[in-house]
């Protein structure tokens, strides 16, 4: 069942968005070469225990972190450790909260010091097609809707999108009902209504969308060893359009 919150339940939404986007932005401040993913995971969680929120992913299936730092072909799920970021490196960064029992949900990939062109340019696309995804999330449209804009646009610059991973509801649990791909036909799917909350997130590969998981179980990575790039929001369909809950 795909459920439509309240304007209250807006508001701890909204909480909870802006420690989110709060953690991704003392986080990011601390990208650079040399600095452990670990180090940027302790960045987060500190953040949120001051924010008196609490860390959506720590212990969520077992998950042993606080945030999500995927390295270059690493798609999502990636777990910080040891692993120091090196010159020319991507990384996203995916972060998640829980305020007064709701959750938000935001990721973003940022480049490490100097990086070629062509991961500054799937970092753009991948960031763009969050942004169309976003304007079609609108009272009315259908679900469907908002995936295939997001694959079309990621088609026509020569990358693909992952369909293996997918966004989702998001509201008193961290992944509520409807699923929302990336790819897929117009016009199809649920109505959106005013009060649904989504997890919109678009997962963009340079190479071929399919993916497999590492030894850890749980480690994404792109099958060709490519590059990756992830953006994702957490959206409310409103009368007035599309609100962000997780800008930054």
């Amino acid at each position: 069942m795909i459920s439509c919150k309240s304007p209250q339940e807006l508001k701890y939404m909204r909480d909870a968005g802006r420690v989110v986007a709060g953690a991704l932005e003392e986080i990011s401040k601390a990208v650079r070469p040399g600095v452990t993913t670990a180090e940027l995971d302790r960045i987060a969680e500190d953040y949120m225990e001051k924010a008196g929120a609490i860390p959506a992913f720590k212990g969520y299936h077992g998950y042993p972190a606080c945030i999500c730092t995927s390295i270059n072909e690493e798609v999502v799920h990636g777990i910080p450790g040891l692993r120091e970021l090196k010159d020319g490196d991507i990384i996203s960064i995916d972060v998640g909260a829980q305020v007064k029992g709701y959750y938000g949900d935001c990721a973003v990939t940022l480049p490490v010091g100097n990086v070629s062109q062509e991961a500054l340019d799937l970092i753009e696309v991948t960031k763009k097609s969050l942004e169309i995804g976003i304007d079609h999330a609108r009272v009315g449209n259908r679900l469907s809707d908002i995936s295939h804009s997001i694959q079309k646009f990621v088609e026509s610059r020569g990358y693909s999108v992952v369909r293996d991973y997918v966004g989702h509801g998001i509201g008193r649990q961290m992944h509520e009902e409807p699923q929302v791909p990336n790819f897929g036909e117009p016009g199809r799917g649920p109505r959106l209504r005013e009060g649904m909350t989504l997890a919109i997130e678009p997962m963009v590969n340079a190479g071929t969308y399919e993916v497999e998981v590492l030894p850890d179980n749980w480690t994404v990575v792109t099958k060709d060893r490519r590059l990756s790039a992830h953006f994702e929001h957490t959206v409310a369909i409103t009368s007035r359009g599309p609100e962000i809950l997780t800008r930054r």
